[in-house]
């Protein structure tokens, strides 16, 4: 132990701790990625889940396929897809190499990745928010029919707003998990945390220090995350938390004792 602890380089370790300009584009790359994509797959899951729930049969056969195949197969596969064969599958030049902004010139391998985890959290999102609307009481959507909305407008009035306090938990934990699977954008070129650990490897071949410190800047991304997430919790009044439950016990998933009967 004493001789692998030794081999540690605490020195370039810490350094990597310590932002250069590139590892600062790379951290802004991964969370603008994970941002936007997840946004975006936010509205399509409630496309999707709207869909899956219409009395039409072609909006929920929609639905239904759309969750089948971005759930049903490796996001690995789908950020390839976008980017190396969607230009080929469909004849034009759907994924150009840049896309101006105007303000900004973006790569197309970013566009690319973000369209492919955007699409790939939509099929997830949609699940949960339609558990977060069947959670909501039928009689909220009777009562707005009787007083003369329709049932769009009860959607969105009535029982949207109700499902969102259910739906917030799910979604924060989804944006958690985005943050790292934003890693897989590194195999299309786009340089992220992952794909600046593997660069900066490759000219130093400190590999343990490399990886140990891009850890500790997911590991801060994702707590930072877990704190805004109990902040929007608590707002939207989620009581189905333990209110002694400390956000050292929601940050580690530990701390907290099962309530027991004498």
């Amino acid at each position: 132990m004493g001789t692998l602890l030794a081999a540690f380089d605490t020195s370039y370790f810490l350094e990597r701790l310590s932002p250069d300009q590139l590892l600062w584009d790379a951290l802004w790359t991964t969370v603008y990625i994970s941002v936007v994509a997840m946004v975006v797959g936010t509205l399509i899951g409630v496309l999707v889940a709207t869909g899956g729930m219409s009395r039409h049969a072609p909006f929920r056969l929609l639905a239904g396929l759309y969750t089948w195949v971005f759930r049903g197969t490796p996001v690995l596969l789908q950020i390839t897809f976008w980017y190396y064969g969607s230009n080929l599958l469909f004849g034009f030049e759907l994924i150009p190499r840049t896309v101006d902004l105007g303000f900004a010139t973006v790569h197309g391998a970013i566009v690319a990745g973000t369209i492919a985890l955007a699409l790939n959290e939509g099929a997830y999102m949609g699940e949960i928010v339609r558990a977060g609307i069947l959670a909501v009481d039928d009689g909220q959507t009777e009562a707005a029919l009787v007083v003369g909305l329709t049932e769009d407008q009860a959607l969105r009035s009535i029982v949207l707003p109700q499902a969102a306090r259910l739906i917030v938990p799910g979604l924060g934990n989804e944006f958690n998990n985005m943050l790292k699977t934003s890693s897989l954008v590194s195999v299309i070129g786009v340089t992220e945390l992952f794909a600046d650990a593997q660069r900066a490897y490759s000219s130093t071949f400190q590999y343990v220090e490399v990886f140990a410190a891009v850890a500790v800047w997911y590991l801060a991304l994702t707590t930072i995350w877990m704190l805004v997430q109990v902040q929007l919790e608590r707002r939207l009044g989620r009581h189905e938390r333990r209110e002694d439950e400390s956000m050292a016990a929601r940050i580690f998933g530990a701390g907290q004792r099962r309530k027991t009967y004498s």
